[in-house]
């Protein structure tokens, strides 16, 4: 059975950091591009980061460029997502995929909250 579940979500203060995480499981993790989604209330859902198969390629939307960092593990099947400097704007529902990398395969998450308040 395949799952992506993350963690590390929560509630942070603006300039504040949060590392979450995205355990998978059920597929070959190393064959799957992992990328990190947001979707704030009323918004589309939208493209953060994403990592190739080795880690060795990395892409960022520009609002969080210098601020998010995208890592993988494939001994541990995780994808991580390092959030620094964090903004009110950054509030949203964050969500793990992958893709693989040679096949139609797309996979998801449930979801984990970032809200970034004073």
């Amino acid at each position: 059975q395949v799952q992506l579940v993350e963690s590390g979500g929560g509630l942070v203060q603006p300039g504040g950091s949060l590392r979450l995480s995205c355990a998978a499981s059920g597929f070959t993790f190393s064959s799957y591009v992992m990328s990190w989604y947001c979707q704030a209330p009323g918004k589309k859902r939208e493209l953060v980061a994403a990592i190739s198969t080795t880690g060795g390629s990395t892409n960022y939307a520009d609002s969080v460029k210098g601020r998010f960092t995208i890592s993988r593990d494939n001994a541990k099947n995780t994808v991580y997502l390092q959030m620094n400097s964090l903004k009110p704007e950054d509030t949203a529902v964050y969500y793990c995929n992958g893709i693989r990398a040679l096949g139609p395969d797309n996979y998801w998450g449930q979801g984990t909250q970032v809200t970034v308040s004073s």
